[in-house]
């Protein structure tokens, strides 16, 4: 229904999908996405994780996601690497293993009886002093 419309006509998340369409036609070995949903309302989101999700199941690309959604980050992510302090360093390198149902997606991964767990645990780890900081460190 839009194939011919201007791209100013088109909606947050179908500019999104473009935008990921048009990375895709090199066929990329690795995707990099910078806070690439934030923009979008939730059901827009949603879908287009599972559009990422599926790009790496499918063809196997690695994907780096860079975002502030804990929620976003654990339910893409076969590992979250949380990032403190300035210059930024890793403060923690967390490992992502979600038991489910049905086939991983925005959904069920949200659904995993881990999930909770892994949120609390990041969300700490966003919390607490940086421990490769000195004392005043800004």
């Amino acid at each position: 229904a839009v194939a011919n419309a201007h791209p100013h006509a088109l909606s947050g998340g179908m500019r999104q999908r473009v935008a990921l369409t048009r990375t895709l036609l090199v066929d990329p070995t690795l995707v990099l996405l910078d806070e690439p949903f934030s923009a979008l309302d939730y059901e827009t989101r949603l879908m287009l994780e599972d559009d990422v999700m599926a790009l790496r199941d499918s063809y196997g690309t690695s994907v780096v996601l860079v975002t502030h959604d804990i929620e976003e980050a654990i339910a893409m992510s076969d590992r979250v690497v949380v990032l403190g302090g300035r210059p930024a360093c890793i403060e923690q390198d967390i490992p992502i293993e979600l038991t489910l149902a049905e086939h991983r997606n925005a959904v069920s991964s949200r659904e995993a009886p881990e999930f909770r767990q892994y949120h609390a645990r990041i969300w700490a780890a966003l919390r607490s002093p940086m421990p490769h900081q000195s004392k005043g460190a800004a």
